[in-house]
């Protein structure tokens, strides 16, 4: 199904970090003019909005186009509002131990899951593939490249389950130990979206 220039400018935005109007309309294969009348109008609708950053050197600032928390909101949020409050409400009436069971069994689940679809066997870029794959099907628009280092960047342009990380940190500590046992390798958190990050994104490596 062919999608909206609109769309297609949210998720640039979204996947891509904050972008000059000409990179907008490079992308969409539309000039930069074309491209700024539907940036404006979708900051008219609250969507975007532009923000002026310093050039590199001397001249005019940049104007670079940012996602609004609206825009944001039109990417899947795992029910936010509805998780945050059954989790403060778990917390309120059970206790935090009832959070920390559901959380071990999420991971569990999760573990098992991740070890049936990702060939344990293969090398660590083939695994580091496989789980960037699983992820974007899980609505975390994830990617993965390899560094000039010999590591590999594992990065989740989106979090469905946000508010429930917000409500519980202990979701995203879950996630980073799952991600290390099913890819048998380090892997160490660089950018974190809870810490005011655009995207969380995963340094990995070989274990000694």
């Amino acid at each position: 199904m062919r999608q909206s220039p609109a769309n297609r400018i949210l998720i640039l935005l979204k996947t891509d970090g904050p972008q000059l109007a000409a990179a907008v309309g490079d992308a969409l294969g539309i000039s930069s003019e074309a491209a700024r009348q539907q940036l404006t109008k979708m900051a008219e609708e609250g969507l975007v909005e532009p923000v002026a950053e310093a050039a590199a050197g001397r001249g005019r600032p940049r104007q670079l186009w940012h996602l609004t928390a609206a825009g944001n909101r039109q990417f899947p949020d795992g029910h936010a509002d509805l998780t945050a409050t059954l989790l403060a409400t778990m917390v309120s009436q059970l206790g935090q131990g009832a959070v920390d069971t559901v959380i071990s069994a999420r991971e569990t689940e999760t573990l098992r899951r991740y070890r049936s679809e990702i060939d344990l066997t293969a090398d660590l870029a083939s695994r580091v593939a496989s789980l960037a794959a699983i992820r974007t099907q899980e609505g975390y628009m994830a990617d993965y490249w390899q560094r000039e280092d010999g590591s590999l960047m594992l990065v989740e342009n989106h979090c469905p389950i946000c508010a429930a990380a917000c409500a519980c940190a202990g979701f995203c500590r879950s996630e980073l130990e799952t991600f290390r046992i099913v890819l048998d390798a380090h892997v160490e958190r660089e950018e974190h979206i809870l810490l005011g990050a655009r995207r969380c994104a995963y340094r990995i490596s070989p274990t000694a």
